[in-house]
């Protein structure tokens, strides 16, 4: 097991790094930054904008301010919001509950649906309820989160009025979002899920213990399921990680508060620090999620760990 943590902690280090390298390429080789966007329209000339990239270390080589990054990251530091001067981790922590409560519950609504459709798809194979289930999982992988969205807001807002489409305050602000976001992870869930069933209901044992007389009910449930969802524990987990990210687009097209909104806000004034905060801040959330995944599919599993360790 200790080998099993050394290697998915080094897997996941070169993640972070990677991801964090890529985001801050990305950043440092746009055309502008965050002192046009400071000084558009204020009439300052190019020494004023020069001192102040100046002050700030963006007159510096790459390497320079990649290293200054990566080692203020390392003492806990994300550095300050260029438009308010603001600590990019007390933006983060100060929006962050919104999005977790948002992807935990559309994560419930993601389980639900997607192991119950699954599972009812695969016992009655080839009928109604097998297509009907495989439709909402094409529909659910294939359907972009800003467009389920908008049809959302368009039927149950605009047309019934029953649901709120924008804000952040009480339950009934919450249904759309989760919903549009679990509409995405039910998708990949069903299809996990009844792929799964399906090759577990014709293997031997399962045979056998209907020979045996056991009950259907007992056979599926107890036993079939059970060792069905063994190989869909770390799809579901990594699927959980793709709604934190998700969460980003739902709040922006619902005018949620949390992360999406505050990484959506500084794209759009190239406030880099925060963008690269919010992005290496999300990496270290799923990057843990899998690897807390992997670990309980290895213990649940044995025959997993003994392959990842090579015997």
């Amino acid at each position: 097991m200790l080998k099993l943590l050394i290697n998915r902690g080094i897997t996941a280090l070169f993640v972070l790094f990677g991801s964090l390298f890529l985001v801050f390429s990305i950043n440092y080789f746009l055309p502008s930054d965050a002192v046009d966007q400071l000084l558009d329209g204020t009439g300052a000339n190019q020494e004023i904008a020069d001192s102040l990239r100046k002050e700030l270390g963006l007159d510096l080589p790459f390497h320079q301010q990649f290293l200054y990054y990566l080692s203020s990251l390392l003492h806990g530091d994300f550095g300050q919001s260029i438009i308010n001067d603001e600590p990019v981790l007390d933006k983060i922590f100060a929006q962050f509950p919104a999005t977790i409560l948002l992807t935990i519950s559309s994560a419930a609504i993601a389980i639900f649906i997607g192991v119950t459709l699954g599972v009812l798809s695969a016992i009655h194979h080839n009928s109604l309820i097998d297509y009907v289930a495989r439709i909402v999982g094409l529909f659910g992988i294939s359907m972009p989160t800003f467009w389920s969205g908008i049809l959302l807001i368009l039927s149950f807002f605009i047309h019934l009025g029953w649901f709120p489409a924008m804000g952040s305050d009480g339950f009934s602000t919450l249904v759309l979002p989760s919903i549009t976001l679990g509409f995405v992870g039910a998708g990949f869930i069903v299809r996990i899920v009844r792929n799964s069933m399906l090759e577990v209901i014709n293997e031997p044992f399962i045979l056998t213990l209907r020979s045996k007389g056991i009950p259907e009910r007992l056979v599926l449930y107890q036993h079939a399921l059970r060792n069905a969802l063994i190989p869909a524990l770390t799809m579901i987990g990594i699927i959980i990680g793709d709604l934190l990210g998700g969460a980003v687009v739902t709040e922006t097209v619902f005018a949620r508060q949390g992360i999406g909104r505050i990484v959506a806000d500084a794209i759009m004034s190239k406030d880099l620090p925060v963008v690269q905060g919010v992005v290496f801040f999300t990496a270290i959330i799923y990057v843990s999620l899998n690897l807390i995944v992997d670990i309980s599919y290895s213990l649940i599993d044995p025959r997993i760990r003994r392959s990842q360790l090579g015997g």
